[in-house]
């Protein structure tokens, strides 16, 4: 089989690529390296059944010369960050929606199969009902949260106007190794281990009871191959099933990583949910996902990566 991965460079990408070459997938990388790192390829680069373009899902017309003799599209690129979009709401637009417009109408006039789309939790908003089910109504609270939401009603409409399969793959803040935790705008996870290994002091916003159900990279890896490879469309939560908060979360790696240190708290963040837990029925049922990795269990592998890149 041949895919694509758009954003294939990045955290969640780099990883579907890493699964899809030990199962002697054939290839394509898209990404214009924006948010992504070639560092997170740089071990694949010399597989045969590897290609890596640099380019954006912005250009239609290399998407027109890309997708040809192409199986299944995974579109993984975006710009993925809630505070980004709220500082530059034009930016995310761009690269979210009309990116994911480019990579559906190439997908439909190239005569693909199936495009499996990273949509995200945040389209749930802050709707107090608990746990998320897909059929709760959309209420995002964030430029970045709308253009998801929006890109999910253009794969309905492709999938419902030109029989374009498409399976859109709601990720519960995912985590797991090369995530980056440098960036101003980076995930919890990669930043409380890096300060906690440091010996330094954790910084949550809020009072460290807003919750998460944090999903372990490998989990959504396994979610989107077998959503690929299944005839399933809609929308769906990829979950672990179970939330925690970030006092929890800040103890948990400090545990782990045998490294006692203060929290400190912050103001809270503009358009930050309070509460985040995915019922995770609709996608066991319709293709198979079966999360292996608990909060504790992905940590414990998240924290000996990170530990492997400092001694690096």
């Amino acid at each position: 089989m041949s895919y694509i991965i758009t954003g294939g460079s990045g955290f969640i990408g780099s990883h579907i690529v890493e699964t899809l070459l030990q199962n002697n997938e054939h290839i394509i990388v898209l990404d214009n390296l924006a948010t992504g790192k070639i560092q997170n390829i740089i071990p694949f680069l010399e597989n045969k059944n590897l290609e890596f373009i640099k380019g954006s899902i912005t250009d239609l017309s290399l998407l027109n010369k890309l997708f040809k003799d192409v199986d299944g599209i995974f579109h993984e690129g975006a710009i993925p960050s809630v505070q980004r979009s709220v500082e530059d709401p034009i930016a995310s637009n761009e690269a979210n929606i009309t990116g994911t417009l480019n990579v559906l109408v190439a997908a439909r006039d190239a005569g693909i199969r199936k495009v499996v789309f990273a949509a995200s939790s945040s389209a749930y908003g802050d709707t107090p009902t608990l746990p998320k089910v897909e059929t709760m109504p959309a209420n995002p609270l964030s430029p970045y949260a709308l253009t998801k939401y929006t890109c999910e009603q253009y794969c309905y409409l492709f999938s419902k106007l030109y029989g374009l399969q498409t399976a859109c793959l709601r990720y519960f803040n995912v985590y797991g190794p090369r995530q980056n935790p440098e960036s101003n705008y980076a995930a919890v996870i990669p930043k409380f281990i890096t300060t906690i290994l440091r010996n330094e002091s954790p910084i949550i916003h809020g009072d460290g009871l807003t919750s998460r159900d944090f999903t372990f990279v490998n989990d959504v890896v396994q979610a989107n191959l077998k959503a690929m490879q299944s005839d399933a469309q809609g929308v769906y939560n990829i979950a672990y099933g179970q939330g925690t908060t970030l006092n929890e979360l800040a103890h948990m790696i400090m545990d782990i990583t045998d490294n006692q240190v203060d929290i400190r708290y912050d103001d809270p963040r503009v358009g930050d949910v309070k509460h985040s837990l995915a019922d995770i029925t609709k996608a066991q049922s319709s293709f198979g996902y079966a999360p292996e990795y608990s909060i504790r269990k992905g940590l414990e592998v998240t924290i000996e990566w990170f530990k492997n890149q400092s001694r690096i």
